[in-house]
C-alpha cells in the first residue's frame, strides 16, 4: 500500500559532520576493525554512561549472547524475562540452557517491576532480565534490592532506552550487565547495526575481549621473534572455573567512528522526541480511547510512541488509519510465550494477563526522528477523525 506516512524502519538521518566522519574512517586507518575507533567509541560511551567497562559489539543481540554466556548457567537454572519484549531478549538465554520464566508487566508503565518479578523468583533463579521497553526506565533501585536479597544476576536490556535517567543514574548501569542497541530503529544508529555491553565486574571485563574476538589474546612472556610461534595466541576464556567458547561479535571501525560522533547528538535527539511525544499525547487529552504513558522527564526517551486503545477498538482504529488515512500504525511485541519458537521449546506457559491484555489492544504510531511537524499534525488529525467515527 502507498502510505502517506510509513512506520519507518529508519530512526534518523545523518548530519554532514557525521557523514564526513564515516568517509574519513573508510579512507584512513590501518584497519577497518579492532582499531583506534573502537577504543574511542568504548571510552566515550563509558564516560557518558559513567560505567566502569564498555565493549562495542556488532549488535545488541551479541551483547545479550555474551551476557547469557557470562551467567554460566547450570542445568536447571532459571532466568526471569518479561514476555512483552522483542525475541532477542530471550533466545540467547535459551541457547545457554537457562530455563525461562515469563514475568508480567505493569499496566501503567508497560515494563516489569520488582513486584511482577518477585512473583517469579524461586530457589532456582539465577538471573533477571529487565527490559526498558519503549524507552521508559524501569524501577531499577527496587529491582536491584530484590536481586540483592535473592543473590541473582541482573541484565538490563537497554536497547530502547539509551540516555534515560533513573533516580540520578543512567539506565543500563544498575545491573551486572547493561545491553544497548544502535540498530536502524533506535534513537541513534551506527549504520543499521551495532551494540554495546557494559559490565561492572573486572572478572567479566578481563575476558570479554577474548570472547568477542575469536579467543584472540597475547602470548605470555618474552619472545625472541614476534612472529613465533604465531602473531598472537588463541585460547579458551575461563570464568569461575568454567571454560567459555569464544565468538566473533566485533563492530567495525566505520561504525565505531560514527557512534562516537553520534553520542554528541544523543541528548538533543532524545529531548526532541520527548517534546514531540508530549505534544502528541496532549493533543489527545479529550480522547480517552487512547491511553498513553506520559512522562515529562528524562526517565523516558520515547523511542516509540504507543497507546492502549480502549473498548476493543484497536483493530477498527488501525484499519481506518491505514485504509482511510494512509497512515501505517503497527502492533509490536507479541508476547513471546505465544510465538511458535517458544511454544516448541516448551515455554508456552505464562501467567502474564497484563501482557496479553495490553498487546491485544495496543497501537504503535509512526514516530521516528525524521518526522516533521506537518507529519505529526497529520497523524493527530487522522487519529481524531478515526476516533470520532468509531467511538
Amino acid at each position: 500500500m502507498d502510505y502517506k506516512i510509513h512506520f519507518n524502519g529508519r530512526a534518523h538521518l545523518y548530519t554532514d559532520e557525521e557523514i564526513k566522519v564515516v568517509i574519513e574512517a573508510m579512507q584512513s586507518g590501518p584497519t577497518l576493525t579492532q582499531g583506534k575507533n573502537l577504543t574511542e567509541f568504548q571510552n566515550k560511551f563509558q564516560e557518558k554512561m559513567n560505567a566502569k567497562y564498555a565493549f562495542a559489539v556488532n549488535n545488541a543481540t551479541a551483547a545479550l549472547e555474551l551476557s547469557a554466556q557470562l551467567c554460566c548457567f547450570d542445568q536447571g537454572d532459571e532466568v526471569i524475562i518479561p514476555s512483552h519484549t522483542y525475541t532477542a531478549t530471550a533466545y540467547p538465554f535459551l541457547k545457554k540452557n537457562a530455563q525461562i520464566v515469563w514475568a508480567d508487566i505493569d499496566a501503567q508503565t508497560r515494563v516489569v517491576t520488582a513486584e511482577t518479578i518477585a512473583k517469579c523468583i524461586t530457589p532456582k533463579t539465577k538471573a533477571i532480565i529487565v527490559v526498558h521497553l519503549y524507552g521508559y526506565g524501569a524501577d531499577m533501585p527496587a529491582i536491584m534490592a530484590l536481586a540483592k536479597k535473592h543473590n541473582v544476576l541482573v541484565i538490563e536490556d537497554t536497547a530502547q532506552a539509551l540516555g534515560v535517567h533513573i533516580d540520578g543514574k543512567m539506565a543500563g548501569t544498575y545491573g551486572d550487565f547493561g545491553v544497548f542497541s544502535f540498530h536502524s530503529h533506535k534513537n541513534i544508529s551506527t549504520l543499521g547495526e551495532g551494540g554495546m555491553l557494559i559490565v561492572k565486574d573486572k572478572k567479566y571485563a578481563d575476558i570479554i575481549p577474548m570472547l568477542r574476538h575469536n579467543g584472540h589474546c597475547a602470548y605470555e612472556g618474552e619472545r625472541q621473534d614476534y612472529w613465533k610461534p604465531a602473531m598472537g595466541n588463541v585460547d579458551l576464556p575461563m570464568l569461575d572455573g568454567k571454560v567459555l567458547i569464544p565468538n566473533n561479535y566485533c563492530l567495525g571501525e566505520v561504525e565505531c567512528a560514527l557512534g562516537t560522533k553520534l553520542l554528541d547528538r544523543l541528548d538533543a535527539m532524545n529531548d526532541e522526541k520527548r517534546t514531540r511525544a508530549l505534544y502528541m499525547i496532549n493533543a489527545f487529552k479529550n480522547y480517552p480511547e487512547l491511553e498513553f504513558h506520559m512522562i515529562d522527564n528524562q526517565r523516558h526517551n520515547y523511542h516509540l510512541l504507543v497507546a492502549k486503545v480502549a473498548n476493543g477498538l484497536r483493530d477498527k482504529f488501525m484499519r481506518s488509519m491505514a485504509y482511510d488515512h494512509k497512515i501505517q500504525c503497527v502492533v509490536q511485541y507479541r508476547p513471546l510465550h505465544r510465538y511458535d519458537l517458544y511454544i516448541k521449546s516448551g515455554l508456552e506457559k505464562a501467567d502474564c494477563p497484563v501482557t496479553d491484555e495490553f498487546f491485544d489492544n495496543m497501537v504503535s504510531f509512526p514516530f521516528n526522528h525524521t518526522l516533521n511537524q506537518e507529519n505529526l499534525d497529520d497523524i493527530i488529525m487522522a487519529a481524531k477523525a478515526t476516533l470520532e467515527v468509531i467511538r
